[in-house]
């Protein structure tokens, strides 16, 4: 396996970027590790039951996608040797190289995980619901990770919609090219909020009671993905959303077999295998 070069940037402590051929590259970001607040404060705005209760959480060290997974790169991946199902090389509606990739399932997801990992040798899945929070939150508590409101300047939603004392803006009612905004939050990190959801490995509980402390995914029984037809987690809110689905907290689930045109992901590295 190639050595991987860590590089600093000034928003990321560290990166490293894996080539996917053809020119086409995934820049992953570490994220240190460490403990944090999951879930929402009781006197947060348009908190909702499911995001209780607040508990701590410990994180590893671990590495995750700068931006959600786009269409180039889902091409990429998509062309390599099937692992466990066939992926389609073009399923988004939205149609551009560098728009995020969607109408994809979880499956569809961990398929590109795999076929990722095996081509890389480098352990390659969704994130847990908690390294999700954990790296959108970037130490922060408000909201959203750049404060109390969120407006159509900083991210892709609803902005009909007014979250607290944000203001109305643009409803664009489609996906936009990764790196639109500029608002990465201090991990390093793009469209952590709107633009599409993004799967996570848990499966759905209705809320966090006997939720794992570690960060790991919780699922309910051997972890047997391709046994389960049940609903997996999403999180960040889409364009097609209002603002208060994409707090840093809130939390949505969806058969794991659906594909909508709102609906991507990001991938996690774990870190033993990339220093």
């Amino acid at each position: 396996m190639a050595k991987i070069v860590i590089n600093r940037t000034q928003k990321t402590a560290q990166y490293y970027v894996e080539d996917l051929g053809n020119g086409i590259t995934l820049d992953m970001v570490l994220i240190p590790g460490g403990s944090f607040m999951m879930g929402s404060p009781e006197n947060e705005l348009e908190r909702m039951d499911s995001e209780s209760p607040q508990h701590s959480v410990n994180i590893q060290n671990f590495c995750i996608g700068k931006y959600p997974v786009t269409q180039a790169q889902w091409k990429a991946v998509a062309a390599l040797p099937q692992v466990n199902k066939e992926l389609e090389a073009d399923p988004s509606k939205f149609k551009g190289d560098q728009r995020p990739v969607e109408q994809v399932s979880w499956y569809d997801a961990v398929e590109f995980c795999s076929r990722l990992a095996v081509h890389t040798k480098r352990q390659y899945r969704l994130p847990s619901e908690a390294e999700w929070e954990y790296a959108c939150r970037a130490r922060t508590t408000t909201p959203f990770h750049f404060g109390e409101t969120i407006t159509s300047q900083l991210a892709n939603y609803d902005a009909t919609k007014v979250y607290g004392r944000g203001v109305e803006g643009i409803y664009r009612q489609e996906t936009t090219l990764l790196g639109s905004f500029n608002a990465a939050n201090t991990f390093g990190l793009y469209e952590m909020h709107g633009n599409v959801w993004e799967w996570c490995l848990d499966d759905w509980h209705d809320n966090y009671e006997g939720a794992p402390n570690n960060g790991s995914a919780w699922f309910d029984d051997n972890n047997n993905f391709y046994q389960k037809q049940g609903c997996a987690v999403l999180r960040g809110g889409s364009w097609d959303d209002n603002p208060e689905s994409c707090r840093s907290a809130f939390r949505d689930d969806v058969t794991r077999g659906n594909r909508y045109n709102s609906i991507g992901f990001r991938v996690v590295c774990n870190l033993g295998r990339i220093l």
